[in-house]
């Protein structure tokens, strides 16, 4: 057999998490039996909303890279943990507190799993 490249190990360690999270949510949350869906958005709207929403400048800047990876991730996870990732975002750039503008440094997001 061969060894796996380290890309490979990267890539089956994520899976892995998400597989984890996907079932944690669905124990903690089970699916309900309604069937009246959301209207329907895109998410471009949703980007465009969520910086609106943003507090800071700093918050706004973020959101494209944290409904970036929330898009990336969806199609693997239950909608309603999706909704609740996207209200984890609004929560955080809305909160004045979250990052202040002062705080020079930028937060390194890639391959970071944001919202557990």
């Amino acid at each position: 057999m061969q060894e796996l490249t380290p890309y490979q190990k990267d890539a089956i360690g994520r899976v892995t998490h998400i597989r984890q999270d996907v079932m944690n949510f669905q124990n903690d949350w089970p699916r309900l039996n309604t069937a009246e869906l959301l209207p329907p958005i895109t998410w471009g709207e949703l980007e465009r909303q969520l910086t609106s929403l943003s507090v800071s400048p700093t918050g706004a800047a973020m959101v494209r890279d944290l409904v970036e990876a929330t898009r990336k991730q969806a199609p693997f996870k239950p909608s309603e943990l999706v909704l609740r990732e996207i209200l984890c975002i609004a929560s955080a750039v809305m909160d004045e507190t979250f990052l202040s503008d002062s705080d020079s440094s930028s937060p390194d997001l890639d391959g970071v799993d944001l919202i557990d």
